[in-house]
């Protein structure tokens, strides 16, 4: 594995982070979005994760200055791939925005360069056509809060070169992850394989008006251990991504209630700017969410 420069298109709360983790043990990196507004908006949101890396990491300051310092930024995507050995790729997780952006990306990347979708819950065969070198494609999936949920999920696809994907794997390792090789595709992975489900029965749990959020939470946590209920943890995962996964799902199967609950996510949390715990508030109210408070889990 020879990476040194790696693109991250997209970025969102994981584009910025994968790319300030990536900075931070090293790489050269450049952060693509589709216009300036976008960028500037992400040079705060990673220069926001500084104070997490000291915090959490134990990292000085002149570490987390020093890996912002390796990010670049640019809304020219020739500019922004011109020397990558790697794309990430983190857009919205809309079918036809990913198909469009490998098209234009297979167009302007050097031919060694490596692409990789994070999509949280489509495949990489989707579009491995469009990127126009699909043996150089394949998934490398990361959870939120990378650098302390420092999981990359790394699936090939059918047509993905072995090497290409042993390749992946070492970066993912280079960049402090725990790799999960999955040999296989699996829509979800294995990280949303086990989350999703629990995730849509907490959303449907609330839009049949069986409990309210609190209640829902508070019986996870009390139940299992857990640190978070599912309310939570959509607040972490952000409402705009699981508003994109009710409404493709709705979509796709036709189900009545998938569409409640893509309507209630939208009208309820993204028109209001209510987008999870990176905007302050969600299903609960940041930095200080009810779960928190030291009575949440008492009788």
């Amino acid at each position: 594995m020879n990476y040194k420069n790696i693109t991250v298109a997209g970025s969102g709360v994981l584009g910025s982070q994968i790319a300030y983790q990536t900075a931070f043990k090293g790489f050269n990196v450049t952060v693509y979005d589709i216009n300036d507004p976008a960028l500037e908006r992400a040079k705060e949101r990673i220069s926001d994760l500084k104070s997490h890396y000291r915090q959490d990491l134990n990292a000085t300051g002149q570490e987390v200055d020093e890996a912002y310092n390796r990010i670049s930024f640019s809304s020219d995507l020739s500019k922004a791939v011109a020397e990558a050995d790697l794309v990430i790729e983190a857009v919205p997780e809309v079918v036809q925005i990913k198909a469009d952006f490998y098209t234009d990306l297979g167009k302007v990347a050097p031919e060694k360069t490596v692409f990789a979708t994070n999509s949280s819950t489509l495949l990489p065969s989707q579009f491995a056509e469009a990127t126009g070198r699909p043996q150089k494609f394949l998934a490398l999936h990361f959870a939120n809060e990378i650098w302390k949920n420092n999981t990359a999920e790394i699936m090939k696809h059918p047509g993905t070169d072995m090497a290409v994907f042993q390749d992946v794997v070492a970066f993912a390792k280079a960049i402090g992850m725990v790799a999960l090789p999955l040999h296989k595709e699996q829509p979800g992975y294995i990280l949303n394989s086990l989350l999703v489900p629990l995730l849509e029965a907490a959303q449907q749990l609330l839009i049949r008006e069986v409990a309210d959020v609190e209640t829902i939470d508070k019986t996870w946590m009390v139940a299992t251990g857990a640190p978070q209920g599912p309310f939570a943890i959509l607040d972490v995962v952000g409402i705009n991504t699981a508003y994109n996964i009710g409404l493709a799902k709705a979509e796709a199967s036709g189900d009545p209630e998938f569409k409640k609950i893509a309507e209630m996510l939208k009208s309820e949390y993204v028109d209001k700017g209510k987008l999870g715990a990176a905007a302050g508030e969600g299903f609960y109210k940041y930095p200080n969410p009810s779960f928190l408070k030291p009575d949440f889990l008492k009788a």
